[in-house]
């Protein structure tokens, strides 16, 4: 099959891979109808997160199921399914408890490579969750937003604590961040500002129901907020990026009393002590648990209550994912998705 290999900072090529196959009777087999690329493939193709040698890439995917092992009896050949970026077993007991991205026999599908025609995933039952039937193709790209930005943001979201009578900003104007808005609307919050300085991303922001924006950054971006909140802070903060500012600006942005939501996969980042100690806000976050998220974020794609897929600025076939790595990483796209 053809799949996205990643050998060295900014060296991205599609290029002969082999098939993969069952290697687990717990594995699935699926033909990927739609794949992309994420914020969090930036760090190694510029250079930030180093790696070993040539390393296959994606681990975001949507598709039809090919083949399953002897047992799978969650989903069968023919059906179309979104899984989340950590396969999980869905039965241990944090599973159970919602941190399925914990799971004590988790995967991370970023070492199988969803930027490919064909995808292996192990723990199928835990991780898969199959449609009612095969969507139409416009529904696609919201599915495959499902797969990770989509439940990472509302994650955020909940990390945060949003909800009715609450004034939630979001740090960060990526897919995330934008979806973290969308998260919020839904959640009934009365008041959403996304920080952000990209007209076309604040028109999305605005769109999935930002209420303001905030253009300044750093120390200028929380006297913003504090402005708009009589000198309080929101009582809800999404971070989205994974920077040391950008971490403090969310911090420093939350009222006392108030939740952090972080999750931008951190790089050099440390919070002071002090500061943390006489800040009274409440931190939660890390790797997303989407699969507990999956369920419900379908039914409100297929009933067409939200619409997610709006993140994917652009679209290229798989042959041509070199192009949407260049494209994101020159912030000239949100979000490439990718066709194989």
């Amino acid at each position: 099959m053809r799949g996205a290999v990643l050998h060295a900072p900014g060296d991205v090529r599609v290029e002969n891979r082999d098939d993969p196959r069952i290697e687990q009777p717990t594995d699935a087999i699926i033909r990927l109808s739609a794949t992309c690329v994420c914020g969090s493939d930036l760090w190694p193709y510029r250079g930030i997160q180093k790696l070993a040698g040539p390393t296959a890439m994606g681990h975001e995917y949507v598709g039809v199921v090919e083949e399953v092992g002897s047992e799978v009896t969650g989903v069968r050949p023919g059906q179309f399914v979104v899984g989340s970026f950590w396969a999980s077993d869905n039965t241990c007991e944090l599973c159970r408890a919602g941190y399925q991205s914990a799971c004590v026999h988790r995967v991370p599908m970023g070492d199988l490579g969803s930027q490919a025609e064909y995808l292996r995933v192990p723990l199928a039952d835990g991780t898969l969750v199959a449609t009612p039937e095969v969507p139409s193709a416009d529904l696609i790209p919201s599915y495959l937003a499902a797969s990770d930005v989509l439940g990472t943001g509302w994650f955020a979201a909940v990390a945060a604590e949003a909800g009715p009578g609450r004034t939630v900003a979001v740090v960060g104007d990526g897919a995330v961040g934008l979806l973290a808005v969308l998260a919020a609307r839904q959640l009934g919050a009365e008041r959403i500002i996304a920080m952000s300085r990209h007209e076309s991303r604040q028109k999305l922001a605005r769109e999935f129901g930002a209420t303001d924006i905030v253009t300044e950054r750093g120390e200028e971006g929380v006297a913003r907020i504090k402005d708009l909140t009589n000198g309080l802070g929101a009582h809800s903060v999404v971070e989205a990026v994974g920077t040391q500012e950008s971490m403090m600006q969310a911090v420093h942005s939350t009222r006392a009393g108030g939740h952090v939501g972080f999750v931008g996969v951190t790089h050099d980042v440390s919070l002071p002590g002090m500061e943390m100690f006489f800040s009274l806000v409440h931190l939660h976050g890390g790797p997303a648990p989407v699969r507990r998220f999956l369920p419900h974020l379908m039914e409100l794609i297929g009933d067409r209550t939200i619409d997610p897929g709006k993140v994917f600025d652009l679209e290229l076939p798989l042959e041509q994912a070199a192009e949407g790595y260049r494209a994101m990483d020159e912030r000239r796209a949100v979000k490439t998705l990718l066709r194989p």
